[in-house]
């Protein structure tokens, strides 16, 4: 064997070596990506009577009739409230790991909508892209029709890959407003972020396409994010602030991408109030619900 060629079989049989499980990998990745995706729990680790909250345990199904569960969370003050949020929470738990959440909300006079996508807490089926949106929107129909509560009362609120679920529900229904907190562009674009130096974008199924959700979206629109997000970068909050084609706020915060609304609990709290108050005004007093338990 001459030089060259010996350099050359010892070339094909590296690249051999690194290609095939390389290969293998993007296999897997392309088979069980959800996995990467969904963390859902099963345990209710609390509820909102922890914080002294009234609720409702709901079942209710989604579009396709998978069962899901959720906890309606009224003001339980005397007459209309100041509006309903329909709350879509990140990839991970279940709605028991929102409590604080509930409780801010609450706490604004508003009433709280959460749910438990398919897979999560103690929601039927598995968890899927299209399924959180199914999920996500026959919970939208409990609000609206079920409780008869009117849709330009009901405000849209997304965590994280919730932001892309609540996004979406947004550009097929006519909500009061739409707040996306510590979202994604895309789920490709985030991968690229991760990985930019693996070709990742071809073989992934998993789209939630927030960004392109955000230009049909035609009512107030509240965009938050934190420049230490150390999961979702800064850059995605205002790539979404842009898309955004409505009436629109950005609201910057500090902290990391779980506990930046903790950490920045002040500002984070006056900048829903302004919004909140944006919406009354621009409504008048549809933005009120009307509706007690």
């Amino acid at each position: 064997m001459t030089p060259l060629y010996a350099v050359l079989w010892v070339f094909m049989r590296a690249a051999f070596w690194v290609l095939v499980p390389l290969v293998f990998l993007f296999f897997l990745l392309y088979l069980f990506q959800g996995r990467f995706v969904f963390f859902p729990t099963a345990a209710m680790e609390g509820s909102p009577a922890d914080r002294g909250l009234f609720f409702e345990d709901v079942r209710f199904s989604a579009v396709d009739g998978t069962p899901l569960r959720g906890w309606f969370v009224p003001t339980g003050r005397e007459g209309p409230s100041q509006g309903a949020v329909l709350f879509c929470h990140g990839n991970a738990g279940n709605i028991s790991h929102r409590v604080e959440s509930i409780l801010l909300f609450h706490e604004m006079d508003l009433d709280v909508f959460i749910f438990d996508y398919r897979g999560y807490g103690e929601s039927g089926g598995k968890p899927s892209e299209e399924g959180t949106m199914r999920d996500a929107e026959g919970a939208w129909r409990y609000l609206t029709e079920e409780r008869s509560i009117p849709p330009e009362c009901v405000v849209l609120f997304g965590r994280s890959l919730g932001g892309s679920v609540a996004a979406c529900l947004a550009a097929k229904t006519a909500p009061a407003g739409l707040i996306v907190e510590s979202a994604f562009t895309s789920i490709p674009d985030l991968a690229s972020d991760l990985y930019p130096y693996l070709p990742v974008r071809p073989i992934l199924k998993l789209r939630y396409p927030t960004r392109n959700c955000l230009q049909r979206v035609r009512c107030p629109v509240l965009v938050i994010h934190s420049r230490d997000d150390e999961i979702i970068p800064f850059r995605h909050g205002k790539a979404l602030y842009e898309a955004a084609a409505g009436p629109k706020r950005f609201l910057e915060i500090g902290g990391g991408h779980n506990d930046g609304f903790f950490l920045s609990e002040k500002i984070y709290r006056e900048g829903l109030k302004d919004f909140f108050l944006f919406l009354r005004e621009k409504g008048g007093s549809r933005t009120k619900t009307g509706v007690r338990p």
